[in-house]
């Protein structure tokens, strides 16, 4: 018989990346649930998914009220951690808008309790009462949890194109145009209060405040083509139609939000420290 933890692996990844916004966090929570794991009397686990969901949540937890303050001292703009995802994560087309780097971004203005709600109930259906027993809390205060999170949620998430032919024909535009330093193919394709939010976390050069206009927007881009070694590729960054970029042995990732058959919205990360995923897939499960 196969180990529950192997067989809820990728869920439990999922979560704890959902929470923490980075895959480095979410693969040591899902090392100390397997620790916690290892030493329980499992016979006496009824249901094993439920209870390595409860785990890997009060892991993350006590993860995310540390690297909450870590954050506060990030320099420029903070990311998350971009994923490697196959089309096939796009399929969902829930769970890819909530491991979308927009939503992450979203998530992150949550508190730690209120994330935590959302995620599991939300994202992952996990009913109240096991959320409450997993923060301790009563199944009350959670419903209050959740109402409050939803509602923060639900005014900050970015409109997203649902249609998945109509995501990937803008990026496939955006692609030819930023490879080619086309300045009028991109202002084509990026909507006219487009949104450049980048993160190189003090390592490498990144504007440090969001970009904002099609015609800077397009000029930034153009001038990044010119530089010695540049290619753009299309990939699958969090379950979306996204672009890795690779100028003389550095990265970094796009991920581009669409509307209406336009970018409204550009997350780039290039700090080299938050790259490890771009190279291998990650497995994302509900």
């Amino acid at each position: 018989m196969t180990d529950p933890f192997v067989t809820h692996r990728s869920l439990l990844f999922t979560v704890a990346y959902e929470m923490l916004g980075s895959a480095a966090d979410a693969e040591d929570v899902v090392q100390e649930t397997w620790l916690r794991w290892a030493d329980v009397d499992q016979a006496e686990v009824r249901d094993p998914r439920a209870y390595l969901v409860r785990v890997v949540t009060r892991q993350a937890l006590n993860r995310l009220r540390s690297v909450s303050r870590r954050r506060e001292d990030y320099i420029g703009e903070w990311l998350p951690e971009p994923l490697l995802t196959t089309p096939d994560v796009a399929e969902d087309v829930e769970l890819a808008e909530n491991v979308s780097i927009a939503m992450l971004t979203v998530l992150e203005t949550l508190g730690p309790a209120e994330r935590a709600v959302f995620v599991l109930h939300d994202v992952f259906d996990v009913p109240y009462g096991e959320i409450a027993e997993a923060l301790g809390k009563s199944t009350a205060a959670v419903r209050q949890i959740a109402h409050r999170a939803r509602e923060h949620v639900a005014a900050r998430r970015p409109r997203m194109q649902v249609d998945r032919a109509q995501q990937e024909a803008a990026v496939e535009r955006f692609l030819a145009a930023v490879s080619n330093g086309d300045v009028q193919g991109l202002v084509d394709v990026l909507a006219p209060d487009v949104v450049v939010i980048s993160d190189g976390g003090g390592v490498v050069p990144a504007a440090r405040k969001p970009v904002v206009g099609a015609e800077r927007v397009a000029a930034l881009l153009a001038r990044a083509a010119e530089l010695t070694g540049f290619t753009a590729s299309a990939t699958w960054v969090n379950g979306m139609p996204g672009v890795r970029l690779d100028v003389s042995g550095s990265a970094a990732a796009l991920s581009l939000v669409v509307e209406d058959g336009q970018i409204t919205r550009i997350y780039g990360i290039n700090n080299p420290h938050k790259l490890g995923w771009l190279d291998r897939v990650a497995e994302l499960r509900r």
